[in-house]
């Protein structure tokens, strides 16, 4: 045997090794769904060279050991404080019908933070209402204005706030602005960045990516910061899935309008939104605000009960899919779902599917077209399995319909900026608020009814006659669904 054919040997030998070692780690590792496992190990084992260096950029959850140590430290630190928050002599305006405690219960389990009465909620009629209301409140606001997007342009309503934020800092009131580095990066690299640290507001970005050939070796790249928190004077805040953007949203304008919903909420459960958005803040600031936590709310009487739920990757795994296949089982009568992004693992496939055989009346709302073709292909993979359920699936063709919501019963409602999809489960920082409420459960009903009537149902026999192909198509992409 010569040289070459030695050095072939030790290579294929040293290749084996690597393959072998990475698919045990793929097997060892904690929090994984069997799905996702075997799935990787395919990858892999069929194309070795592609399927390891994927593994190594996407598939760990991990926003790096000095991020995590951080934030760890600022939620150790603050975490009597969010368990406390009802102190300020706020109780429960309306006590839980057993039926739907377990769910408020399960939420405090991830949050730490119990429901809370004394709010008053009200539902912004769409995406420019939501940002006039937004500026309107900073424009009132005495003492600090806290803002956080995924996304924020800096088209009309985006230059909106940004000159409200402006004024109120010129003013005396205290501004911080925080944005997601990837979701926003145009925001970031413009001249309005600048110009609102000129005005005095205090920015920063969240999970900043750096040097991206140099980040997978600190972290996972496409961890992202996907909330939309808006806390002013620590008693109003909004919660929904609207970016800080036009509704005609110019980075996809193909996909346009996007259909948004935004909640307005004052009250105690302000504070709830404002310790998601000091977590963020602080694990990227050196600045402590606890003691913004520390300062009175006024409950109203007779007011809602709400509680705010935020995920993401350093909170407990699965903690989103829990809360959603917990609401579905919950639910008696009706389910009423609308999302843009739907992937669901087994067990929140079979939640839904259960609430309909067992007689609610249930029914999901997606985009006709969606801005991924990837989620849209693997969505329809599951229509088939739905209708036979007995849910009724529509699609609604006017826009992206971006709503993230979840109405039970006409008495509770979810809303915020989770998608049922793995990156909201596993990869996201998410919030959303839970509320039980009959008089905003209407509202958000009424609204999804107005979605209905505007989207088509989609019929068995239609889904039926789709080609081999294109069935080929939906199938394989959801196979991939655990490596999304």
């Amino acid at each position: 045997m010569n040289w070459t054919e030695v050095a072939a040997v030790i290579g294929l030998t040293l290749h084996a090794c690597i393959e072998v070692a990475v698919i045990l780690r793929v097997l060892l590792r904690p929090h994984r769904q069997p799905a996702s496992r075997i799935a990787w190990v395919a990858v892999i084992a069929a194309l070795p060279v592609v399927g390891i260096l994927a593994y190594l950029l996407f598939g760990e959850v991990s926003i790096g050991r000095w991020r995590l140590a951080r934030r760890r430290r600022v939620i150790t630190d603050m975490l009597q404080l969010a368990t406390t928050l009802p102190k300020n002599g706020v109780n429960l305006a309306v006590p839980l019908p057993e039926r739907y405690s377990e769910q408020f219960r399960l939420g405090e389990s991830i949050s730490f933070m119990p429901p809370v009465g004394g709010n008053r909620a009200r539902l912004l009629a769409d995406s420019n209402a939501a940002i006039d209301a937004l500026v309107e409140d900073i424009d009132a606001a005495e003492s600090h204005v806290h803002v956080l997007f995924y996304i924020w342009l800096s088209d009309a309503n985006g230059c909106k706030v940004i000159e409200a934020l402006q004024r109120a800092s010129r003013r005396g009131v205290t501004c911080r602005a925080m944005v997601d580095d990837l979701g926003s990066r145009s925001l970031i690299r413009s001249s309005h960045w600048q110009a609102m640290q000129n005005a005095g507001v205090h920015v920063a970005t969240a999970l900043p990516i750096g040097n991206p050939l140099l980040r997978p070796f600190t972290g996972r790249l496409d961890l992202r910061n996907h909330r939309k928190i808006v806390v002013v004077d620590g008693r109003i805040t909004y919660c929904g899935s609207q970016n800080c953007a036009d509704p005609e949203f110019r980075i996809k304008a193909r996909y346009a309008p996007w259909v948004d919903i935004m909640v307005r909420v004052e009250g105690p459960i302000a504070l709830q939104n404002q310790y998601l958005f000091l977590c963020d803040w602080m694990s990227q600031v050196d600045e402590d605000l606890t003691d913004l936590l520390k300062q009175p709310v006024m409950s109203l009487q007779a007011g809602i009960t709400g509680q705010v739920i935020g995920t993401g990757p350093t909170v407990r795994y699965s903690a989103m899919p829990e809360l959603f296949e917990s609401l579905m089982y919950a639910a008696r009568r009706e389910l009423v779902i609308t999302t843009p992004y739907f992937v669901p693992d087994e067990s929140m496939l079979n939640a839904l599917c259960s609430a309909a055989y067992r007689g609610v009346d249930t029914t999901i709302v997606f985009p006709a077209r969606n801005d991924s073709w990837v989620v849209a292909a693997a969505s329809r993979s599951y229509y088939s399995d739905l209708m036979t359920a007995g849910v009724k699936v529509y699609e609604f063709p006017e826009g992206l319909l971006h709503s993230k919501t979840m109405t039970l019963d006409g008495e509770v409602v979810l809303i915020g900026s989770a998608n049922m999809d793995r990156r909201s489960f596993e990869l996201n920082y998410e919030n959303n608020m839970l509320f039980y409420n009959t008089d905003l459960t209407a509202e958000v009903r009424q609204r999804q009814q107005d979605y209905l009537a505007r989207s088509r149902l989609v019929q068995s026999e239609e889904v039926d006659a789709w080609p081999m192909r294109r069935r080929l198509w939906n199938n394989t992409l959801a196979t991939l669904g655990p490596l999304l």
